[in-house]
């Protein structure tokens, strides 16, 4: 059965979507994993060590936030990867705002790939209250960051190609090497 059926049924189920979302992040080559967090994180119950994504469901306050954080992971180099620790190290050779972009237009791909509503990452207590004008943007067409995806090799440009792998489709979910 496709996930976009399997997920409309139990979007309201945090543990159940928390699922879906780390098996997904996991099936793409990122470690995520459940662990006991100390308070202060930089997104409560939410951390990166050593390019693993580490969540203490006590603690964590919205799962779609966990692919947020892989689409920080997942536009770096693979050798900078490794080395991803939050908050502070998480743009490698990147551009901090270009690799924030990124990280945004990656976020919504996977979750039209997963077919899961957009609040559920754009919230609206994330993005300093931007979300909802983040889901207009995209819902519009209005593809920020994606020219940074398809830089990349991720995917590919929707102003310049039509294909399979033209955003929200993507060509790697990781970034390759160059």
């Amino acid at each position: 059965m496709p996930a976009e059926h399997v997920i409309t049924d139990i979007v309201t189920d945090s543990a159940a979507l928390t699922d879906i979302i780390v098996q997904f992040i996991n099936n793409i080559g990122i470690p995520c994993r459940q662990a006991v967090l100390e308070t202060g994180t930089f997104l409560p119950g939410i951390d990166i060590k050593e390019g693993a994504i580490l969540y203490d469901p006590e603690l964590m306050k919205y799962p779609g936030d966990l692919l947020h954080e892989a689409g920080h992971v997942a536009v770096l180099q693979p050798e900078d990867r490794l080395q991803a620790q939050s908050p502070d190290k998480l743009f490698g050779h990147m551009d901090k705002g270009a690799a924030e972009m990124a990280a945004i237009a990656w976020s919504w791909a996977a979750l039209q790939h997963l077919g899961l509503e957009p609040e559920i990452v754009f919230h609206e207590h994330g993005y300093k209250g931007d979300g909802t004008s983040f889901i207009k943007n995209f819902n519009d067409g209005k593809y920020f960051g994606v020219p940074t995806l398809d830089y990349i090799g991720m995917c590919r440009d929707p102003k310049r190609h039509n294909d399979e792998h033209t955003f929200p489709n993507m060509l790697h979910w990781l970034r390759p090497k160059k």
